[in-house]
């Protein structure tokens, strides 16, 4: 995959974000994850770029999606995809229709965590002909050997790894158009604050 991802052919997909599995993440400070997340969601809004959210087990100890995706893209909040347990999301038919209906075979996902929420959905969607970016500081995992080997096996199956910053900056292409102000702003307010 070398072709740079355009607004116009790429789809936001963001893996269980709820305020219980979040907890789970240890390699990487939370609140990174959670700024991260949530300036990819602010800027798939600023480009009217289509979000597929999904959840599993929201009444369980996993809890609800981040409250604040719910107020930075409605409609994908209101549609999203609540799993009954399916753990590799790829594989729970309403999910992958949701993704097929975006029209988008590029690919921007994200995962609570990494090496059980994403890797897998990222490795399938690569099997089926997507290309996909797997922003890993919108991610996290349990620990850092979790993180480590989940990353290599996405790299093997030809999963593109990104960070937050680097694909908001592929997105917007030039700073000096209104979307591309917009998105700096986002970028400024959320991504770079949480860098010590």
């Amino acid at each position: 995959m070398n072709r740079i991802f355009q607004p116009e052919d790429t789809a936001l997909v963001l893996i269980d974000h709820q305020v219980g599995t979040m907890q789970l993440i240890k390699n990487i400070d939370l609140d990174v994850v959670k700024r991260n997340t949530l300036a990819l969601a602010k800027t798939a809004k600023i480009l009217n770029m289509p979000v597929v959210l999904t959840s599993s087990q929201e009444e369980n100890v996993q809890g609800l999606l981040l409250s604040e995706l719910q107020e930075i893209v409605p409609d994908a909040f209101a549609t999203r995809v609540k799993r009954a347990g399916i753990v590799n999301a790829w594989t729970d038919p309403n999910f992958k229709e949701s993704v097929a209906a975006t029209g988008r075979k590029n690919l921007i996902m994200a995962g609570v965590t990494t090496s059980v929420c994403l890797v897998f959905p990222a490795i399938d969607a690569v099997h089926e002909g997507y290309n996909v970016q797997a922003v890993m500081d919108a991610s996290g995992s349990p620990s850092d050997l979790a993180e480590e080997m989940s990353r290599r096996r996405m790299e093997k199956a030809g999963v593109v790894l990104t960070a937050t910053d680097t694909i908001m900056a592929e997105l917007a292409q030039d700073w000096s158009t209104s979307d591309g102000q917009q998105i700096i702003q986002v970028m400024f307010q959320n991504v770079l604050p949480s860098i010590h």
